[in-house]
């Protein structure tokens, strides 16, 4: 995909993308690489990162992969001062790693719930704190992907919406603390994405269809379209933007929760 932004937007930045090793995660590392940021990966599988790293090596960038699991801070705290040190400084963190399944919650179990509320909000605070020294320095950036069950009532997700309800809070109060030391918050909230594991989950192959029809632009987002608005806000466009979270779903939300109504047989 041909990028609307100007050629090496962030050289000689550096960037470090949570989740990195599939899925939006790394079609963001991808993005940002694309545009001359030297790129960190962090996630659990390290065969997925390093075949990340490579497509980003073998298209002329830099990436080093750093496998962690971000629930784990000292793992994370770890991971950060190995990026710093490999790669010069950190300018960028995008905290895109996250768990998800559905569940009616009369039979989700209390496991089942704090493990996501553990990857999600509790692994972005990780990141988030343990990166915080590094981006003051740089006067960077933190970009969060959330999701629409924030804010929108979704059956079967009561754990999910929780998480990303609590990373939308999380992304605001931190956009406040640290404003003054030149740290912008923000936070991207996609709809369902195109190829990506939350679809096949969500809108399975026999809810697909439903799905899709009932979103006003009438398809689902890419990951490279998620990408881009994460670019923008770690771009210099986006630079008196902080404690925002962009709603990227094709106006799906302004329905409230009837598009996701299909999981329940309504």
């Amino acid at each position: 995909m041909s990028s609307v932004f100007a050629p090496n937007l962030l050289a000689g930045q550096v960037a470090l993308v949570t989740g990195g090793g599939s899925g939006i995660g790394a079609g963001i590392a991808r993005t940002l690489a694309g545009q001359g940021a030297r790129v960190a990966l962090l996630g659990r599988t390290q065969a997925k990162l390093d075949a990340v790293a490579a497509e980003i090596r073998g298209a002329g960038g830099e990436a080093l992969a750093l496998p962690a699991d971000v629930r784990d801070y000292a793992a994370v705290e770890a991971s950060v001062s190995r990026a710093v040190e490999t790669l010069g400084r950190l300018d960028i963190v995008v905290n895109g790693a996250a768990g998800n399944f559905l569940a009616p919650a009369a039979s989700l179990s209390a496991n089942g719930f704090r493990a996501v509320i553990d990857i999600d909000l509790c692994g972005t605070f990780n990141v988030s704190r343990a990166a915080f020294a590094q981006l003051a320095k740089a006067r960077g950036s933190i970009v969060s992907i959330t999701a629409t069950q924030a804010s929108v009532p979704t059956p079967l997700q009561c754990h999910a919406g929780a998480a990303k309800a609590g990373i939308e809070k999380l992304t605001r109060d931190l956009a406040l603390e640290w404003a003054r030391s030149g740290v912008r918050v923000n936070a991207v909230a996609p709809g369902p994405v195109e190829g990506t594991e939350g679809v096949r989950r969500l809108a399975p192959a026999d809810a697909d269809a439903a799905v899709r029809r009932r979103v006003p632009l009438g398809r689902f987002a890419t990951i490279d379209e998620v990408s881009g608005a994460v670019l923008f806000l770690v771009s210099p466009a986006g630079a008196y933007m902080t404690g925002a979270t962009i709603l990227l779903d094709g106006g799906t939300s302004l329905l409230g929760p009837g598009p996701f109504l299909d999981m329940l047989g309504a």
